[in-house]
C-alpha cells in the first residue's frame, strides 16, 4: 500500500455513488491508478450489500468511504459540494434514480461545469429496455457473446461474468472517463459518460463479427478455431484428472506441438482441414491422458508449442512466471491481482484496503473543505454516519 497516492491518474478526484458490480470494479481501476476515489456509501442494511466482511470485498480496494443517507436532502447536498471540487462522478442505479435523487447529470454539471458524470448500466439509458432488470447474463444474451461460447452440441458456458459486468462494463466506464477527463480539461466542458454493458460487451465481438461477415466464422459455438471447434486451440483432461490448454494456432507452433505429443509421423490430416478435426481431437485427447499436467507442462517447457497448465485459483499465485513479474499481491493477508496494466514512470499502486461502509465519514469530509460544525450538523441530521 501507498502513503501517497501512485499512479498516472495521481491528483484526479472522483466521487462514486456506491453500488454493486461493475461500477466498483471500474472505480477500483481508477483508484490503483492514483486518482482519489471517494466511495459513497448507503447505511447498513440495504439491498445488494456484499456477502462477504469488508475486508474482502476487494472491488472495494484503494479508497475511502462516506456513509450517507442520501434519502436525507442534506445529504444531497453534501454530495453536491463535493462535486465542486471532483473531476468525475460515477454511479451504477438504473435510469432516472439519480435524477429523482437529485444527483442527476443536470444537478451536478450545474455546480460543477467541467465534471465527467460517469453512468454505468446495463441495457443503458435508452431503449425500450433501458428500465428492465437484468444481470451479466441477460446482456451478454442480447450480444451473440453468451451465444458464441460453449463446445458444440452443449449450452452455452457461462464466462463468469467478465464478458459483461467487467469486461463489457468497467473497463469501457474507466476507458470513458478517463477519456472525458483528458478532454475536459481542455474545453473546460463535462460530459455524460453511458457506458452499458450490452455496448460493450458488442464491442468486444468486433473480430468475431468482422469473421462472420467474411464467411470465416460459422454461427454455430464450439465449430471455429477459437472456441474449441479446432483440435489445437482446445483444454484436455491429462491422466491425473487436471487440464492442459494448447493453442497451437499458427503452423510452426502446431508443428512443435505434434512433437511434444510424438503425433508428427502420425498421418493425421492438414491442420485446417476440418474433416479431419474431430479424428485428430481424439487422438489429442487420447495422447494426453498418458501423462499427467505438470509432466504435460515439463515436456511441453523451453518448446514453441503454445502448451500451458490450466491453474486454479489457489495455484495461480504460486506460478513462477507470475511470481518474477508481481502479478499476485498480498495486503492485509489476503492474496489478490495486482493493479494492471504497468506504467515505467508511473506505476500505480493498491492505495489502500478495502474499508468499512462510513469508515472515513468525518476524515474525507475534512479533507475536502467542510467545517467541524458543518459535519455535527450533518451527524444530527443524521445523514451521514
Amino acid at each position: 500500500m501507498s502513503e501517497q497516492p501512485k499512479g498516472p491518474l495521481a491528483g484526479v478526484k472522483i466521487v462514486e455513488l456506491g453500488g454493486i458490480g461493475p461500477g466498483p470494479f471500474a472505480c477500483m481501476l481508477l483508484a490503483d491508478l492514483g486518482a482519489e476515489v471517494v466511495r459513497i456509501d448507503r447505511p447498513p442494511g440495504y439491498d445488494g450489500g456484499a456477502p462477504v466482511e469488508a475486508r474482502f470485498n476487494l472491488l472495494h480496494r484503494g479508497r475511502r468511504s462516506i456513509g450517507m443517507d442520501l434519502k436525507k436532502p442534506e445529504a444531497i447536498a453534501a454530495v453536491l459540494r463535493l462535486v465542486r471540487g471532483a473531476d468525475a462522478l460515477v454511479e451504477g442505479f438504473r435510469p432516472g434514480v439519480a435524477e429523482r435523487l437529485g444527483l442527476g447529470p443536470e444537478a451536478c454539471l450545474a455546480v460543477n461545469p467541467r465534471l465527467v458524470y460517469g453512468r454505468m448500466t446495463g441495457w443503458g439509458q435508452q431503449g425500450p429496455l433501458a428500465q428492465a432488470p437484468g444481470h451479466d447474463i441477460n446482456y451478454i444474451s442480447l450480444t451473440g457473446v453468451l451465444h458464441s461460447v460453449g463446445r458444440a452440441g452443449e449450452p452455452p458456458a457461462i464466462p463468469l461474468n467478465l464478458a459483461g459486468d467487467f469486461g463489457g462494463g468497467s473497463l469501457y466506464l474507466a476507458l470513458g472517463v478517463v477519456s472525458a477527463i483528458l478532454e475536459s480539461r481542455g474545453s473546460g466542458r463535462g460530459q455524460v459518460v453511458d457506458a452499458a454493458m450490452v455496448d460493450g460487451s458488442a464491442s468486444l465481438m468486433t473480430l468475431i463479427y468482422g469473421l462472420h461477415a467474411a464467411g470465416y466464422w460459422q454461427d454455430a459455438r464450439g465449430t471455429n478455431r477459437l472456441d474449441s471447434g479446432a483440435p489445437w486451440y482446445n483444454v484436455y483432461e491429462t491422466r491425473d484428472g487436471r487440464y492442459v490448454s494448447i493453442a497451437a494456432n499458427e503452423g510452426r507452433f502446431y508443428a512443435a506441438a505434434l512433437q511434444v505429443l510424438g503425433l508428427q509421423d502420425s498421418g493425421l490430416t492438414e491442420q485446417h482441414d476440418r474433416t479431419g478435426w474431430p479424428a485428430m481431437r481424439e487422438r489429442f485427447a487420447a495422447v494426453f491422458r498418458t501423462r499427467t499436467r505438470d509432466e504435460w507442462v515439463a515436456q511441453a517447457a523451453g518448446t514453441e508449442s503454445c502448451i500451458a497448465p490450466v491453474l486454479s485459483l489457489t495455484e495461480a499465485p504460486t506460478h513462477p512466471h507470475l511470481q518474477a513479474r508481481g502479478t499476485f499481491v498480498e495486503v492485509d493477508g489476503i492474496v489478490q491481482p495486482a493493479p494492471a496494466p504497468r506504467f515505467s514512470r508511473t506505476q500505480g499502486a493498491i492505495q489502500r484496503p478495502p474499508a468499512e461502509a462510513g469508515q472515513h465519514t468525518d476524515e474525507v469530509l475534512r479533507d475536502w473543505g467542510f467545517e467541524a460544525r458543518e459535519i455535527e450538523l450533518l451527524r444530527v441530521a443524521r445523514a451521514v454516519g
